[in-house]
């Protein structure tokens, strides 16, 4: 077997289409929970679809490292993840009543995912794996006991027991630490950059539901499809055109346990608002390409300022994560979108967009010229919490 921090490593282990159809369930779930923020557009709706959002990105995450681990090759993981798959699916159908009628529904099927996946990895993901999951495992059961106590009580209480969840499950990886899995770089890496792209996907469905909602296509709702297009254009460029590279590169180049933390750091905590961006984005653009010469008002206007906001502040995190200074291209860009939530109250929603898009190109084509102005691209170091 290759050694996980060898240079041959990044060719020993690849995704393969079985993950892949095991993130189609995702899809349709990321896509539940921007519907339930729109049809419930408060605060208590909007915390209700990030926590939601969040409990999904921490579940797909623990099948990235899931399958890093052990081969979807055999037969018995295939049908445990398949098993996963199911139980998701109710998930994410549970979703838009996931604090009402399907509250328990929601939070058993959950716990079933959890619990296949600790089984799965403790029976497979051979000995040292074994016993960093352990670590974990009750992390992670106690997350998913509290969504189903959260079924029985009043909304404000399961609410705070949701908030408490999350905080569990993305509390215990710190407090325990993630020494001792070993991550094979070549796939966990394309596997975070992939899901990445299903979020885009999510995106590009909604901007087909605001057309949609407007039923005719006209010059302006068509203009609205290309703007639209060309916003999710900017996030992919962003993202793919350098920053995804120089990490993928880093976690190869980082080896031991330090790998295992930066991969904690780097993608499991730093992509989630990364993904998070682009699903408010998702509900900004739904709503331009249906109203394309309406003003943005409260959560549609947030969502596109402040998902791209969000989207940059988190790709800064990354690089200041994995070791490199930073620059001021992202930040500055964040604040900019931050003041089009304002703006676009009193604009039409296609130049809002407009806007934003010349925001992203602007950040992109910095990322590119600036590169050379980074450091070698080396491992990163570790800051373990024990």
């Amino acid at each position: 077997m290759t050694d996980p921090g060898s240079p041959a490593e990044a060719t020993a282990k690849r995704v393969t289409p079985f993950e892949l159809f095991f993130d189609l369930v995702f899809v349709f779930a990321l896509t539940q929970v921007t519907r339930l923020m729109i049809d419930h557009p408060t605060p208590a709706g909007v915390a209700r679809g990030l926590l939601v959002l969040a409990l999904l990105w921490w579940a797909w995450g623990a099948y990235a490292w899931l399958t890093n681990a052990v081969s979807t090759e055999s037969r018995a993981p295939r049908l445990v993840i398949l098993a996963a798959m199911a139980a998701m699916m109710v998930v994410g159908i549970a979703v838009p009543q996931a604090a009402g009628l399907n509250a328990l529904a929601f939070a058993l099927a959950y716990f079933v995912v959890r619990v296949l996946h600790l089984v799965l990895y403790a029976v497979a993901g051979g000995t040292l794996n074994r016993a960093a999951i352990l670590r974990l495992a009750p992390g992670n059961l106690a997350a998913s006991v509290l969504l189903i106590v959260g079924a029985f009580v009043p909304s404000s209480v399961q609410l705070g027991l949701w908030a408490a969840a999350v905080l569990v499950d993305y509390g215990t990886p710190l407090l325990t630490g993630v020494g001792g899995f070993t991550v094979h770089a070549a796939h966990f890496f394309e596997r975070h950059h992939l899901f990445f792209i299903i979020a885009l996907g999510e995106t590009i469905v909604s901007i087909g539901g605001g057309v949609l909602i407007a039923q005719r296509i006209t010059p302006i709702s068509a203009l609205g499809i290309v703007l639209a297009l060309a916003a999710i254009g900017g996030l992919w460029w962003t993202y793919f055109d350098w920053e995804a590279q120089v990490s993928a590169q880093v976690l190869s180049n980082t080896t031991g346990a330090s790998r295992a933390y930066l991969a904690r750091d780097m993608f499991s905590y730093l992509h989630m608002p990364l993904v998070t961006g682009v699903v408010f984005m998702a509900i900004g653009l739904e709503h331009v390409t249906g109203h394309p010469t309406d003003t943005l008002s409260g959560l549609y206007r947030f969502g596109l300022g402040g998902g791209a906001a969000l989207f940059l502040v988190s790709l800064a995190g990354i690089r200041g994560r994995r070791g490199h200074r930073q620059r001021l291209d992202h930040l500055v860009g964040a604040l900019v979108c931050l003041a089009l939530i304002p703006v676009a109250g009193y604009l039409p929603g296609l130049v809002t967009l407009g806007l934003l898009i010349g925001v992203l190109l602007v950040v992109a084509l910095v990322d590119r010229t600036q590169a050379s102005t980074d450091p070698p691209i080396v491992g990163a170091t570790a800051t373990p919490a024990q």
